[in-house]
């Protein structure tokens, strides 16, 4: 059984053509920009565009192989979600995977390049200007928090919201877009507080490295909607830091 979904948008026209099916993607050829044992992602130009190609030849690690959502459903999945709470991701262009016997065979999923994009990694890596700017900074980090409360507040976590799964354009005050998130999802009760707080320690295990003390509880605040600590939230930015000692 196999299932692929095309973005309207983009049916008529090249791209329509050349994603038109899972066999047409899987056919694809183009500059292979990353790989690991279960997909590869390929950039491929069709027309005057530039997309981001994802194929999946494995359901997903350990359990996921046999029972679950393979990871390519939760991928596309999630960024839909975020896409439909208002958070700025690429623009899903078509997704899809293949059962048989009901066992995963294969999946894709395709998104939009975000041209004049960088991941704040990168950033931080290069030790870019931008990141000295205080105006800049504080523009980007309101965004941040506004994305990471929005999932928080629907009871999602991110799993792994580190600094290369944030995008920034080359905007002014710059905009940000999420992206890489196959393993997010729901959660309730204590497991949900438990994965807030790892979402806000992957973002500070880099930020702690290239923001001021006071950049860092301004993030915080933000992300609370509050303009003061009270004891939880001392209590919560005690595990945040304390969070990946003896990991590193």
């Amino acid at each position: 059984m196999s299932s692929w979904t095309l973005n309207p948008e983009y049916v008529i026209g090249p791209a329509g053509a050349a994603f038109a099916s899972l066999d047409a993607v899987f056919a694809l050829q183009g500059e292979q920009v990353a790989s690991d044992p279960l997909s590869e992602v390929l950039r491929v130009q069709v027309g005057s565009r530039h997309y981001y190609v994802k194929r999946y030849h494995g359901a997903g690690k350990h359990l996921r192989r046999f029972i679950g959502r393979p990871r390519v459903r939760a991928e596309w999945r999630n960024l839909l979600y975020f896409r439909a709470w208002g958070i700025p991701v690429a623009t899903v262009v078509g997704y899809g995977m293949e059962k048989r016997f009901g066992g995963f065979q294969r999946g894709a999923l395709i998104t939009e390049e975000l041209q004049g994009t960088r991941d704040m990694a990168r950033l931080a890596a290069e030790h870019a200007p931008c990141l000295h700017d205080p105006r800049w900074a504080r523009h980007v980090l309101h965004q941040v928090a506004d994305a990471t409360r929005i999932m928080h507040e629907h009871r999602f976590a991110h799993n792994d919201l580190k600094w290369r799964n944030i995008l920034v354009d080359g905007a002014p005050l710059g905009n940000i877009y999420l992206i890489d998130c196959p393993g997010g999802t729901f959660w309730w009760g204590p497991f949900l507080e438990r994965r807030k707080i790892k979402d806000l320690a992957c973002l500070d295990k880099i930020g702690k490295f290239h923001l001021s003390r006071t950049q860092r509880l301004r993030f915080y605040l933000l992300y609370c909607g509050r303009e003061r600590l009270n004891r939880a939230d001392r209590v919560r930015i005690g595990k945040i830091v304390r969070y990946f000692e003896g990991r590193e």
